[in-house]
């Protein structure tokens, strides 16, 4: 899109100030943005987009009539990313980006809550982490906005890199770096390659990191970057902490220059403390006060899936099955270890896109599960399905076939840890309703 058809673009959304990219919930007045994917095609519902309320509809098919409210572009999705790199950049908001293959969803809305106890500030929303939902983010962005706090994802070399391009981050974390999304990026070298595009970009315009001192990754790849550190206990970073308590909600403690402050969260999971102290060093970093950060830290309660502890009244489940891959899941393990109590259950789903590598890393799960000594496991998904049978281990298909199963079992008095990628959708399990 030339750069006259651009700022026409730009003048009409800031009278409007918002988009829509589903024909089905349309905000007033709104510029609906037609995009396509492999199963939809907005081009086909611009006009009732219109006829719903939309005062624009950008569209992208020349085979469509003439119609007064439709702007015609080459490409809808490179139009609304050109419209979010100009918005961004007419913006004063700072912009800070976080990636990673764990715990970066649970770090952006740590350092979000962080923020908001002093500053204006606007954060990805839900899984709004992509191409698509990158430029919407950004395009939330007001003149009062002080801080855009944006999480990134990608699955493929050369992702992170086009959304740093996109939205100019002057700030950036990698939470850190393993095997997840293997199948797309070949192996655990494209990872690599892939979540360092955030530090070469953020090289590039002499921006700050933040960084985890005790991983020597990061610690290598940021290596010549500005950056402020954090890091566990005994540690020479800026700030850094020790966890105090898991069992199951997670009380840690963090120093900064001699002083130390004690933080009760609603995190279940060791795993957290790094995510815990990333926000904490960031808002020390733009100068919040300890006491506030600890506010906002203890009252920040998990959602979607990640982190939760949900008691009900038969059994104490820890939710986090938003996603799973190797690391996570065992960490996710090693850390339901340790929860005091004796009945402790296991519901896991597959780990999926894991390419070639996935036989052996479900299996590695299933020998850990083994040496950690659990005794009541159930596994769901094919990928699992491919190694059994395991003694002693109960297998299905699908999370419909094991509720036929389970809910007939009468299970009471457990601690249950649920875990698995979004994809086997073990949110629908029958002991979470």
């Amino acid at each position: 899109m030339d750069s006259l058809k651009l700022n026409n673009l730009y003048q009409h959304f800031l009278q409007c100030k918002s988009v829509s990219t589903d024909s089905r919930q349309i905000i007033p007045g709104s510029i609906f943005f037609a995009l396509k994917g492999e199963n939809f095609n907005g081009n086909l519902f611009a006009v009732k987009a219109i006829e719903s309320g939309a005062s624009m509809a950008v569209v992208d098919d020349d085979s469509l009539h003439d119609h007064p409210g439709l702007f015609k572009v080459p490409d809808v999705l490179e139009s609304l990313q050109q419209l979010a790199m100009l918005h961004r950049r007419k913006m004063k908001a700072r912009v800070i980006a976080i990636t990673g293959s764990n715990g970066k969803t649970t770090t952006k809305e740590l350092v979000y809550v962080v923020l908001k106890s002093v500053y204006q500030v606007i954060a990805t929303q839900g899984n709004l982490n992509n191409q698509i939902g990158v430029p919407l983010t950004l395009l939330r962005i007001l003149p009062e906005t002080e801080f855009a706090v944006i999480e990134m994802g990608a699955n493929h070399v050369g992702e992170i890199a086009a959304l740093c391009s996109i939205a100019s981050p002057g700030f950036g974390m990698i939470t850190n770096i393993g095997k997840a999304h293997l199948e797309g990026f070949g192996g655990i070298e494209g990872v690599v390659r892939a979540k360092t595009e955030l530090y070469k970009a953020i090289e590039n315009i002499k921006g700050v990191l933040f960084v985890n001192q005790q991983d020597a990754l990061l610690m290598q790849h940021s290596e010549g970057i500005i950056r402020a550190t954090y890091g566990k206990q005994s540690s020479t970073s800026l700030i850094n902490g020790q966890l105090l308590s898991s069992n199951p909600l997670l009380s840690i403690e963090w120093n900064e220059t001699g002083s130390s402050y004690e933080v009760h969260t609603n995190l279940v999971g060791a795993y957290n403390l790094d995510n815990i102290l990333a926000a904490i060093t960031i808002g020390r970093y733009f100068d919040i006060q300890p006491e506030r950060i600890n506010q906002a830290i203890q009252d920040y309660i998990p959602s979607n899936n990640r982190s939760q502890l949900i008691q009900k009244k038969q059994n104490r489940i820890i939710m986090d099955a938003y996603n799973a891959n190797p690391v996570s899941m065992t960490l996710a393990l090693q850390n339901f270890a340790k929860l005091n109590g004796d009945k402790r259950m296991l519901i896991l789903g597959d780990m999926l896109e894991l390419g070639k590598e996935s036989e052996k890393e479900h299996q590695a799960i299933l020998d850990l599960i083994r040496d950690l000594g659990f005794q009541e496991v159930y596994l769901v998904g094919q990928e699992f399905g491919k190694l059994m049978p395991q003694d002693g281990f109960l297998w299905y298909a699908g999370v419909d076939e094991f509720n036929s199963v389970v809910s007939q079992a009468g299970i009471a008095g457990y601690d249950i840890l649920i875990k698995g990628s979004r994809g086997i959708r073990l949110e629908r399990v029958s002991l979470l309703h």
